[in-house]
């Protein structure tokens, strides 16, 4: 029994679904009134190349049997959009199972000779069929075609070469057991400081935010101190993320979280403190994971998404948590003169760290752009769309 594709419309650029068993008993030749698309050949020592002019393919229904190859589809052709037909009977045997591609103009059909030889012709009738011309942009003389082949063998021959003489790192299971270990502690670290939040922000709704930093700090000064690992993973070319967007969020966050917080009591039992380790937290419970994945060669679409889409809101409500930290402290490190520097005499100056915080409020926000810059690329890189190389 001859094999159809299903009746939904082929994907362009998808493989359409080819059959290698032969058309039913009694169907005979195809009738001679039926519409031939245009079709160009080149071939190779090992391959044949079918261009069919279709466009907007529907319905391809491609076998080889008896060393015919069988051709019906609906598309757009010379004559509009109609059923078109052809078969071919090759001058040597094939192997049986076609490879199609289906693209928005055109379809391509790669077969494989059984034998690598060069042919004369591609039809066992010496007389060319009409709808049949030379492909050009593939077209190649023998002579060029071994060639090419020759060039493709040494190429092949040369990167192993080149393989072979690389030294093959004797610590490249432990590095990779290394990483999955530290994004797997740092999911689980932010994991219980979103979980244990959320809970008490059940139980004991809006009273939860002004105790967040009593029952939450050790937790995420453990992760906080720990993601200085992921400066060092940069530095030493552990991982192939870039070295400033690293330091830039992970100094960012612990100057706010050991400078800012841990210093000041007054601040601590703010509302605004569990704004911040909260969007803290879930922005990590998706990047986490997918570093923990990638390092196990495993990539699950959702988890792609969610990495590099949740940082548009989520970012920027961390940057204005950590500004309106700064704001609020200003004014006590001004009263209190905690971490000023008073000049020796003559100069009798005194360098006020309120001073400075305003100046890092500033590049606080250099900083958040330069993030966002480096995301918006990653997220075009992993979601944007694909380039299609055109033949």
């Amino acid at each position: 029994m001859r094999t159809h594709s299903s009746a939904r419309p082929a994907e362009p650029g998808a493989p359409c679904a080819c059959a290698a068993e032969p058309p039913p008993p009694g169907s005979g030749a195809m009738a001679g009134c039926s519409l031939r698309p245009h079709v160009h050949w080149a071939q190779r020592h090992r391959e044949l190349y079918l261009r069919v002019e279709l466009s907007d393919v529907k319905n391809p229904d491609i076998s080889i049997a008896d060393n015919v190859l069988r051709f019906r589809a609906q598309g757009h052709g010379a004559k509009g959009d109609n059923i078109y037909e052809f078969q071919i009977e090759f001058l040597e045997p094939v192997e049986p199972k076609p490879v199609c591609r289906v693209t928005q103009r055109q379809l391509n059909i790669t077969v494989q000779k059984k034998e690598s030889s060069w042919w004369e012709r591609l039809t066992k009738q010496e007389k060319r069929p009409l709808f049949l011309a030379p492909d050009f942009d593939r077209w190649l003389d023998e002579s060029d075609a071994e060639m090419e082949l020759k060039e493709k063998e040494e190429e092949k021959i040369n990167k192993m070469k080149i393989e072979s003489r690389v030294p093959k790192d004797p610590f490249k299971h432990l590095k990779k057991g290394y990483l999955i270990m530290y994004n797997l502690v740092q999911f689980l670290g932010f994991s219980w400081i979103f979980v244990n939040m959320t809970v008490r922000l059940f139980i004991l709704g809006k009273d939860s935010f002004y105790d967040t930093f009593h029952t939450i700090a050790d937790m995420m000064y453990f992760c906080q101190t720990l993601a200085l690992m992921e400066i060092l993973n940069s530095l030493i070319g552990l991982v192939r993320s870039p070295l400033i967007p690293a330091v830039i969020q992970v100094f960012g966050r612990n100057f706010i979280l050991f400078v800012v917080l841990g210093s000041l009591e007054e601040m601590q039992s703010k509302a605004v403190v569990f704004f911040l380790f909260y969007f803290w937290s879930i922005i990590e419970l998706f990047r986490y994971p997918y570093y923990m994945l990638s390092c196990m060669g495993i990539e699950w679409k959702p988890l792609t998404w969610l990495r590099y889409t949740s940082w548009i809101p989520l970012y920027p409500l961390g940057g204005l948590a950590e500004a309106v930290c700064l704001i609020q402290s200003i004014p006590i490190f001004s009263e209190t003169g905690k971490f000023s520097l008073g000049l020796p005499n003559p100069l009798n100056v005194t360098i006020q760290f309120s001073f400075l915080l305003q100046m890092y409020l500033i590049a606080l926000f250099l900083g958040l752009f330069v993030n966002f810059r480096y995301l918006y690329k990653q997220r075009k890189q992993h979601l944007g769309p694909k380039k299609r190389k055109m033949k």
